[in-house]
């Protein structure tokens, strides 16, 4: 069934709020999904050549401060580390092949979960409400973040197979629904040699529009061309380092409510999970057509 969440905040005085207003809307949804929940979220921008990376390590106990001295004594690179349980975020200068190579060598017990200059992504199996808690989502700050509850249907319960899918840079996305043709669209980006970390089809997803991307579609064009190669069910929702954007597919058959005010734009699965936000009785609230793009930028 799978639940997901979006919260964008239009006015940087309201960005301390982010986790406050955002962890409730997640929590609500763990009914549609108590297996594993996840979240990603976006903080200002870092300087130039600056890159953040987000890490999961399976052991609960893991030794993050030993973890950064080690990468900075064998790769000679400064940075700064921020742990909290299994999750921590590197920020360093270091080339993004150097450090996934450096991963490889020396910790492949801890898992890269996304790169660059505003995302940061906490996920993990278990219930989204001790998810939430285990990670202190209430005091995350940032401008706009995307969650995801997921009810596994078609791989296996685990962080890795937990939402959100990231590729590339700044670039995640959160899908409720099912792809009919996965591995088909697996094959064709393999055959491009971009490298897959799970079985899950939202992954396919996820990485077809990052190439799309990079081929040189707008987030916009990669979608359009989606609709004639993503076969099955979905509600996307999906965000870069400056926006965040929802679509449905043609039958628009997984639920979808957005609420905008001047404040705040707020995507979930259901209603109930807006329900808190401020001045939710005055938001223009509406469920997205299919197959109609809606972007809100920052």
């Amino acid at each position: 069934m799978c639940g997901i969440v979006g919260l964008l905040l239009k006015k940087s005085e309201t960005r301390a709020s982010l986790g406050q207003l955002v962890t409730p809307m997640l929590v609500c949804m763990g009914t549609r999904g108590p297996d594993s929940a996840g979240l990603a979220v976006y903080h200002e921008l870092l300087g130039p050549g600056q890159t953040r990376y987000s890490l999961f390590a399976e052991s609960p106990g893991f030794d993050w401060q030993s973890f950064h001295e080690r990468f900075i004594h064998e790769t000679g690179n400064e940075g700064s580390i921020r742990s909290i349980e299994n999750h921590a975020m590197e920020i360093s200068s270091i080339q993004v092949d150097r450090f996934k190579a450096w991963l490889r060598e020396s910790h492949s017990d801890v898992n890269l979960v996304s790169v660059g200059s505003a995302i940061e992504i906490f996920k993990d199996e278990g219930p989204p409400d001790e998810i939430a808690r285990r990670y202190h989502f209430t005091e995350l700050n940032g401008s706009h973040a995307v969650g995801h509850t997921r009810m596994a249907t078609e791989s296996a319960v685990s962080p890795a197979h937990a939402h959100p899918y990231t590729a590339g840079r700044d670039f995640c996305l959160v899908h409720n629904g099912s792809l009919s043709n996965p591995y088909s669209i697996r094959r064709k980006l393999e055959s491009r040699g971009i490298a897959f970390e799970t079985d899950n089809d939202t992954e396919a997803g996820c990485r077809f529009l990052e190439w799309r991307m990079r081929e040189g579609d707008t987030l916009e064009q990669a979608i359009a061309t989606s609709f004639s190669e993503l076969d099955g069910f979905f509600t996307f929702l999906m965000a870069t380092a400056d926006r965040m954007v929802l679509v449905r597919d043609a039958f628009a058959c997984k639920p979808a409510v957005v609420a905008e005010t001047d404040d705040y734009v707020a995507v979930a699965s259901e209603f109930r999970s807006l329900a808190h936000l401020p001045r939710i009785k005055t938001a223009n609230v509406f469920e997205p057509a299919p197959e109609q793009i809606y972007s809100w930028t920052l």
